[in-house]
């Protein structure tokens, strides 16, 4: 982190990052490198670690809850939700925090409708869930095209195009303070079942042997890894395979064993993120947009994994 908060055109060696925490702490006026350190450089630094370690850690959470390697931390929805409350609040002209708010409300609230929407078709079927969320996913992406046909094509579609292609240009230390509690208490809960959801990734009937009630504990999970979810979404856009590859990845060092998953894909899903981050902000004289460099980064690295994981199981 303190690397990635040096790299940029105008270059902080890490020497000079430690100097600057230090005379930081002692108060005292901001010269114009502890200004770049400061209010740009490292609050966004730190918003990419917030944000991956949230999303890989709901990554590896529906992963085990689903038990489908397959499932990433939108399959009920919760980015499309939070896209379509962002490009309202820009569609009507909010502040960035009220866009935010916005967007962390959409999130939630199109879960709470798949959930509602699963419980009156059939209780708990995982598969009625997933399904609906698929259904009102791709309600919440319709109503986003409609948006974006609807917006003034020279203001207001290039920030509704740049926001849903994901970027942390612009975050704020306000922002960074603002997220971090709903992530540590989405976390919370994530790290205190742990040992619960590795029995529920084994099977409904098995959890239940072992004196473990499935269906309030995936409520709480689903509860958890929605609301980190969001929070991530609603600062940094929408990013894509970040939770769908990195527990992939945590699996190849620490195996498949939830208590020892959760830990290593917060760690790997933070790395992750930092390191795409100041890529994006470093490759081109233009910034790229960080959902287009973890598509970039993240499709071929899945296709070897999968493959790996492949010649594994082969005899």
């Amino acid at each position: 982190m303190v690397v990635a908060a040096g790299i940029g055109p105008y270059a902080i060696a890490p020497l000079e990052i430690l100097g600057a925490v230090i005379r930081r702490a002692g108060g005292g006026e901001m010269d114009a490198a502890e200004t770049v350190l400061f209010q740009i450089r490292l609050p966004r630094v730190l918003a990419a670690a917030l944000v991956g370690a949230a999303l890989s850690a709901a990554g590896a959470a529906y992963q085990s809850l689903f038990r489908n390697p397959l499932v990433s931390p939108d399959i009920l929805g919760v980015s499309s939700g939070a896209g379509f409350g962002a490009v309202l609040g820009i569609l009507l002209g909010l502040s960035v925090a009220a866009i935010q708010l916005l967007a962390f409300a959409g999130g939630l609230a199109t879960v709470a409708v798949v959930a509602t929407l699963a419980r009156a078709l059939r209780g708990g079927d995982l598969l009625v869930l997933v399904l609906s969320g698929i259904v009102v996913g791709a309600l919440a992406s319709a109503a986003i095209s409609l948006v974006k046909v609807l917006a003034d094509p020279y203001d207001q579609l290039p920030a509704i195009t740049f926001w849903l292609l994901g970027s942390l240009a612009g975050v704020t230390p306000a922002d960074v303070a603002a997220v971090l509690p709903f992530v540590v208490v989405g976390l919370l809960p994530l790290v205190l079942l742990r040992w619960r959801i590795g029995v529920l990734s084994l099977g409904d009937d098995e959890a239940r042997a072992l004196g473990v009630e499935a269906g309030p504990l995936r409520a709480a999970v689903i509860g958890a890894a929605t609301l980190i979810t969001a929070s991530a979404v609603a600062v940094s856009g929408v990013v894509g395979w970040v939770g769908l590859m990195v527990p992939h990845m945590a699996r190849l060092l620490v195996g498949p064993r939830f208590d020892r998953l959760l830990p290593a894909s917060v760690l790997v899903g933070a790395t992750f993120m930092v390191a795409a981050d100041t890529l994006a902000r470093s490759l081109a004289q233009v910034e790229v947009p960080l959902g287009v460099l973890t598509a970039l980064i993240g499709g071929p690295t899945f296709v070897w994994l999968l493959a790996r994981s492949r010649r594994r199981h082969l005899p």
